[in-house]
């Protein structure tokens, strides 16, 4: 008998593995969500040190790698490298798209570390071609999907998502040291560190954050039309995790885009919102 993939602990933006998600492919994605979910968690969670994360994300590397060749994992993750032993084998998964989020996570690590800003847009979205980006090629790949029109839209989408979350998180992330509007862009909107603290309500700010969200949103209308080329069920979770997107960004925009003072997030009621608007991609 199967065992049953475990369940999504996390809060996301987005549905993971829904109902919407076709059955056979269920499995796959869950495993491919715990395997990167577990890294940026090793990257990013508790109170390690940046060599212990990094330490822990190169045995963490050094599994995947050992399961790829067919070979025994370390048993330090058995919940993440079991199921996408799995994966691999029956999908014939393309490795570097998983080297490429461990890749980012210790970029993540290095520059909170170092306190290291990213000095241009062009930067960070090179970031995010490492962090996100990957997902939705592999969920490509699981739909068996592999035309460039769609992997651009699939990298569209996903960029946006993750600068979505950034925007959504700038007063968790400033808390703790990590900085993603880029030094291009406070110095376009004259913002400086003290205007991105709790109690700054400095117009500049407001300025940067609802440029950064626009463009952001631009990115996944541009993205969006990939909704029409997955079929079935997966097209239908697609467009929930699109304007999951969509709809973060409104929150974002009612709070007249002051998120180094709130995090804005997703209620129960916003579903029903999102699905109507899915039934009219």
């Amino acid at each position: 008998m199967t065992a049953k993939p475990a369940p999504i602990a996390h809060y996301e933006n987005f549905p993971v593995a829904s109902f919407l998600c076709p059955a056979h492919l269920r499995a796959a994605v869950v495993a491919i969500y715990h395997f990167a979910r577990t890294a940026d968690d090793l990257a990013d969670e508790g109170d390690a040190s940046a060599a212990q994360r990094l330490a822990d994300l190169k045995r963490y590397r050094a599994d995947l790698h050992a399961i790829a060749s067919g070979q025994a994992h370390s048993g330090q993750w058995p919940q993440v490298f079991a199921p996408l032993r799995r994966t691999l084998i029956d999908f014939q998964l393309p490795v570097p798209l998983l080297t490429d989020l461990l890749d980012a996570f210790e970029q993540d690590i290095r520059f909170t570390a170092d306190q290291r800003r990213y000095a241009t847009d062009a930067e960070l979205l090179d970031y995010c071609s490492r962090s996100a980006n990957p997902v939705g090629r592999l969920l490509l790949h699981l739909y068996g999907v592999s035309d460039a029109a769609s992997l651009a839209q699939s990298d569209q989408i996903c960029s946006a998502l993750q600068l979505i979350n950034f925007w959504q998180d700038v007063s968790r992330d400033v808390a703790r040291g990590r900085w993603y509007p880029t030094q291009q862009a406070m110095a376009q909107f004259d913002v400086n560190d003290a205007d991105l603290q709790p109690d700054s309500s400095t117009q500049n700010a407001t300025q940067l954050i609802a440029s950064c969200a626009s463009a952001a949103r631009v990115m996944m209308q541009n993205g969006s039309r990939l909704v029409g080329r997955i079929p079935g069920r997966a097209g239908w979770e697609l467009r929930l995790v699109v304007q999951g997107g969509f709809r973060i960004l409104d929150k974002i925009e009612a709070l007249h885009f002051a998120t180094w003072r709130t995090r804005p997030s997703l209620k129960w009621w916003d579903f029903p919102v999102m699905l109507w608007r899915a039934l009219w991609m």
